[in-house]
């Protein structure tokens, strides 16, 4: 794992960069990086200013937790339009993560539980390593997912799963996750940061343009009809196959100074 230089003081978010890649830490330990709402704000702000040259964001928990959720400690009784409002907080602060600038990884470890859940599911890609686990508690806390949740995750793991999830409380730990699409790595204990950064130096050298496309056309491409969708692609691949990077990278490989691509499966894929 690289070790990054300092670009903004420690508070609720420790972040910062090595080359093209940003660390973004939560910063809670003693709250298990419970999520509060100048921490969702933080996160906002973050994730919507950063550097120019970043090309990769690896987000990560500090302490022995990724991330437990929401801190119950603010919960505070708001009306319904209050209510509604907070939800959308928290929308926008992780709609700025999947539909951002770049990509994000999520290097995940112990709980990943409710709003932690529903942070990691904005991730493209998501490193757990085996002290991993997963929850959904809202249906024993008498509440509902309200990070975007019922939107994300039904499409990584299926409804009925969410709904085991919710309504049962069950737990996942790292492999079952693995096995139902939480995660598409599962890494040895203490290990999932030092893949993160791996995978976000690998994608930080992809073209810009070919990053922004899988990104954003993607999820979208994924919700319309095969027609639209087959045009959405046409569009977005003549877009990424315009750029000068890209005519550039398909000369370097038609003039046999770009790599092929080789069998070799890193391990814990999924």
């Amino acid at each position: 794992m690289p070790a990054p230089s300092p670009t903004s003081t420690q508070d609720l978010l420790d972040i910062t960069q090595d080359g093209h890649v940003v660390h973004v830490r939560l910063n809670r330990p003693a709250k298990r990086n419970a999520l509060s709402d100048p921490l969702i704000l933080r996160i906002h702000e973050c994730f919507t200013t950063l550097p120019e040259d970043c090309r990769a964001v690896v987000v990560s928990g500090e302490g022995a937790h990724f991330c437990a959720g929401l801190d119950l400690s603010e919960l505070v009784e708001r009306d319904i339009r209050a209510a509604v409002l907070h939800s959308r907080m928290w929308h926008a602060a992780f709609d700025a993560i999947q539909f951002g600038p770049v990509p994000v990884i999520a290097a995940l470890h112990g709980a990943v539980v409710g709003g932690g859940l529903e942070m990691a599911a904005a991730a493209h890609i998501r490193v757990a390593d085996r002290s991993t686990y997963y929850g959904l508690p809202e249906g024993q806390r008498g509440i509902f997912v309200g990070g975007g949740g019922s939107v994300r995750i039904p499409r990584l793991i299926g409804v009925a799963r969410m709904t085991d999830l919710m309504m049962t409380g069950r737990v996942y730990d790292a492999d079952e996750g693995l096995a139902v699409g939480l995660s598409q790595y599962v890494v040895d204990e203490g290990q999932a940061l030092t893949r993160a950064f791996e995978l976000a130096a690998r994608v930080a050298q992809n073209a810009p343009m070919s990053n922004f496309a899988i990104m954003h056309a993607l999820p979208r491409i994924a919700e319309q009809s095969s027609g639209e969708g087959q045009f959405t692609e046409s569009l977005m691949a003549a877009v990424a196959e315009a750029t000068p990077d890209a005519q550039s990278r398909l000369r370097a490989f038609l003039e046999g100074r770009a790599g092929k691509v080789v069998k070799a499966p890193p391990a814990g894929a999924a």
